[in-house]
């Protein structure tokens, strides 16, 4: 008889966190859209996953960023804000792709607000700072997905040679994920449920 692991599943989020989103707040997550593939992520709130997990937010900040501390996390979203990767992408392809490091900002927020690093007002705070940058570059949640796909092709070029160089997903499955998200069929996609010019109207209750 075979061994196996079995793990308990925490609580729907949604009973932890029920007083749903504003338009301006489910824009504001869905910049970390492209980022949450997996299969427990939510795509809809501010905890990032469907089901409460601090601890495997926690495990991957410090595992990915190696970020353990509030202090550390600020100082990741500060440099994100800054300069980030699409500094180096600039350098490369003369194109600084703000979407890749707004996407990454956004991620990290809420895995920091999901493990307890910062609360619930300083995460909102965190993903209303990176609003006029991003909403000030980009026409359409199309020209964002373009220039995250960019982005993201420059950093896993940048994984050649490194032992890092198989942890990301190919190009292809980052490619299909991003056109569900921009399908207009699609009712599950947040870019769907907030569309680009949301940010630029009036803040209401869904």
């Amino acid at each position: 008889m075979g061994l196996w692991r079995w793990r308990k599943r925490g609580p729907k989020a949604s009973r932890r966190y029920p007083v749903p989103l504003t338009v301006h707040q489910l824009w504001m997550v869905s910049l970390s859209a492209p980022v949450s593939r997996d299969r427990g992520a939510s795509r809809t709130t501010l905890y990032p996953f469907t089901r409460v997990d601090d601890d495997s937010a926690r495990r991957w900040l410090a595992d990915q960023w190696e970020i353990t501390s509030r202090e550390q996390l600020v100082g990741r979203l500060d440099d994100l804000s800054r300069s980030g990767y699409r500094a180096r992408a600039y350098r490369l392809t003369g194109v600084s792709p703000l979407a890749w490091d707004a996407a990454l900002y956004v991620d990290i927020a809420r895995r920091g607000f999901a493990c307890g690093l910062i609360g619930e007002s300083d995460a909102w705070t965190a993903l209303k700072n990176i609003v006029p940058a991003v909403a000030g570059t980009y026409g359409s949640w199309r020209e964002y997905a373009d220039h995250y796909l960019l982005g993201r092709q420059v950093w896993r070029d940048g994984l050649r040679g490194t032992e890092d160089a198989r942890f990301p997903a190919p190009q292809a499955v980052a490619d299909e994920y991003l056109r569900s998200l921009l399908d207009p069929a699609n009712r599950a996609s947040p870019w769907n449920l907030a569309p680009w010019d949301t940010i630029s109207h009036p803040d209401r209750t869904r």
